[in-house]
């Protein structure tokens, strides 16, 4: 490798830099660089609203409203009539679906696969989870979600088998990725509609008996559907979707001490403290209640968002090299400047920024967080702000003890899956940034009416590129431009998604409201 020097000899300090980010900084999803983090650990970016947050005072009144459930919005949802049908149509063909991405997105990859069979009047074989190339999960639908569940559910709906019969049972992963085969179908197009499947798909089951749809994520339009099919995907994502037992009771053990003031116990593995036992109730505005606040900020979001971020030349560089090794360098963000992305509301807030957002809301430093987040790039010192802001921040692993989380562990999904539970059954839930997960919370919670906060990005974004702004000006425009995006009903556009805008179409209409 040829190295600038200087004159005297010596090697560059950039060059040495770039030899140590190199060699030290590791390229795994959400981890961040130690050396990087010794160099240049992030600093603040909003110090002077940072000690006016740490400051502020928010009344009883503030506390009151912010903590009120949502008022009745006019809406329910939809319950199909408890008449069955005497029998099922015979079935067309099997049909499998190969599911990409990370759990939110393969959520509502099963959700289509359920109404592409409707549609087809096929069988459903449990859809199979791709390894995501990211995380390295290999857990399976039944290691995920409860199998027996989805399919009493569903049964009057469509038939399901786990596995195909054995004259079938050639038609695996690995059988579609040796060859061109004539059973697979791969050129489904985004968003196709009902009459594609009925037109290229339903051939092939008639031909074969069989058809194998990959890739299959984002097939399947959300406009123009028959009602019995948009109340079935609703059907699938809010009731046929439970997870496998050992989610749900991690999930309630951590919701429970989530609500109350715990003890602290060690935990004989690895040492560290986590929350064990419920010994009192908390007084005041808040008592038992706690907002789930989905930070997603790892490294993959970092780079991909090509936003400053504050952490200098070092981070810049770190997050660069990770942009060019992913993606070689084809990231369309990369193409504006930072001032650019956050006129438009693309970069995702930091931990500093999301607990200022909170603090202007009213939320003060009693407030107890849940922290549903898998890796945050730049480790504790990136979070560092936000914990200084609300002390009462908790996560998985404070909350539980290793052997409780056993089950879990290295498993990215099954992870996702407990922060999921959780989030359904926070008071309120926030999300940093767009994505998956937020758009699967936003639609689950609008489906049941649960106090949601949307953050305004656009808005926030430019707000915080202004470094004179007092907290009285900073706190009045975050209020304004919030108001509004708690959970009040949106309803769906065309071409939004239903997983994310649930209304009108799984919902019904309450008279006299």
């Amino acid at each position: 490798m040829n190295l600038h020097r200087h004159h005297h000899g010596g090697v560059s300090f950039s060059a040495l830099l770039f030899i140590i980010l190199s060699v030290f900084a590791p390229l795994g999803h959400g981890s961040s660089s130690p050396i990087l983090s010794e160099l240049n650990g992030p600093k603040l970016r909003h110090s002077r609203l940072f000690k006016s947050a740490l400051q502020h005072q928010v009344s009883d009144e503030q506390l009151s409203d912010l903590w009120a459930p949502l008022s009745n919005q006019g809406w329910k949802p939809f319950v199909e009539s408890t008449v069955t049908s005497s029998s099922m149509p015979e079935s067309s063909g099997f049909i499998q679906v190969f599911l990409d991405g990370g759990l939110n997105q393969q959520r509502m990859g099963i959700c289509d696969a359920v109404a592409i069979a409707k549609i087809l009047n096929a069988t459903l074989v449990i859809p199979y989870l791709e390894v995501n190339p990211v995380w390295q999960d290999t857990s399976t639908f039944e290691d995920i979600f409860d199998v027996d569940h989805f399919v009493n559910i569903l049964k009057d709906d469509i038939s399901i088998i786990r596995e195909l019969p054995d004259e079938y049972a050639w038609s695996t992963r690995e059988y579609y990725a040796s060859a061109i085969r004539s059973t697979r179908v791969k050129n489904a197009p985004l968003h196709a509609s009902l009459n594609w499947y009925l037109e290229n798909v339903y051939p092939v089951l008639e031909s074969y008996g069989i058809a194998a749809i990959s890739p299959f994520s984002h097939r399947l339009a959300f406009d123009n559907m028959p009602n019995e099919i948009q109340r079935l995907r609703c059907k699938v994502n809010f009731e046929a979707l439970v997870f496998v037992p050992h989610v749900r009771s991690l999930g309630e053990a951590l919701v429970s001490r989530l609500r109350y003031p715990i003890v602290e116990s060690i935990d004989a593995v690895s040492g560290t403290k986590y929350i064990r036992q419920v010994v009192d109730t908390k007084s005041g505005h808040g008592a038992g209640k706690f907002v789930s606040l989905h930070l997603r900020f790892d490294k993959d979001m970092a780079a991909h968002s090509a936003c400053d971020f504050g952490g200098g030349k070092a981070e810049k560089l770190a997050l660069a090299k990770y942009r060019q090794t992913i993606w070689q360098g084809r990231v369309m963000n990369s193409r504006f400047t930072d001032e650019e992305l956050r006129n438009q509301g693309r970069c995702p807030l930091t931990p500093e920024e999301i607990g200022l957002l909170l603090a202007a809301l009213g939320f003060d430093n009693n407030t107890r967080l849940y922290l549903a987040s898998h890796k945050v790039y730049g480790g504790e010192a990136r979070i560092s702000a936000l914990r200084q802001l609300f002390p009462y921040m908790e996560d998985k692993k404070s909350l539980a003890s290793s052997a409780e989380r056993a089950q879990i562990k290295g498993k990215a999904s099954l992870s996702a899956a407990v922060d999921y539970y959780v989030s359904m059954r926070s008071d309120i839930f926030i999300s940093a940034s767009p994505g998956n997960m937020h758009n699967a919370m936003v639609g689950h919670r609008t489906y049941l009416n649960l106090k949601t906060i949307r953050p305004n990005m656009v808005l926030l974004g430019q707000i915080f590129m202004n470094k004179s702004m007092s907290w009285v000006d900073f706190q009045e425009a975050v209020v304004e431009g919030q108001r509004n995006r708690s959970g009040e009903i949106k309803e769906r556009k065309p071409k939004q998604s239903i997983y994310t805008y649930p209304v009108p179409d799984c919902v019904c209409q309450q008279l006299g409201v």
